[in-house]
């Protein structure tokens, strides 16, 4: 049998900042393309639990050490990535210090909500609005719906 095809797959943190008022995040402004702002995150390694991923990605890219709080959610939709279809898992977590870009980030600095900057990576846009709605209410992103079925094939068993 021929190993299937599948997506990337990554691990993305949102990081709140304990020692500064407000909890702002961390945000990288990146230094290849796609350019803009993002969440840290990167590709989960081979054998790497992700995470593991996550926390390692918050290392290198940051130079935070985090603690993961939540799952926040999956984020699959093939066209979120140019560069090729990419699946990642958006958490959150928190850390204490001052980030520092690192790795493949540009530069770094710190958002609060409501200052968040219009040029974002990917599909960081609605990451970060699902965010903005855990902190309002401590409830992860809802699931998406799928926009391709039909609503008279909700909940039918699938016949093959």
């Amino acid at each position: 049998m021929p190993k299937p095809i599948t997506p990337l797959l990554a691990a993305d943190v949102i990081i709140e900042l304990t020692d500064y008022p407000g909890r702002p995040i961390v945000l990288i402004e990146r230094a290849n393309p796609p350019y803009g702002w993002a969440i840290p995150g990167g590709f989960v390694d081979l054998g790497e639990i992700i995470e593991l991923a996550g926390v390692r990605e918050a290392q290198e890219e940051v130079g935070l050490d985090v603690t993961l709080l939540a799952l926040l959610g999956i984020y699959s939709d093939p066209a979120r990535d140019s560069r090729g279809h990419t699946v990642t898992a958006v958490y959150v977590a928190e850390a204490a210090g001052t980030p520092i870009a690192a790795d493949d980030a540009k530069n770094c600095r710190l958002f609060l909500l409501n200052e968040l900057p219009e040029s974002l990576a990917f599909d960081h846009a609605q990451v970060l609005a699902d965010y903005k709605k855990y902190r309002e209410t401590g409830q992860v992103a809802a699931l998406r719906e799928n926009p391709f079925r039909d609503s008279d094939s909700v909940n039918k068993p699938v016949m093959h």
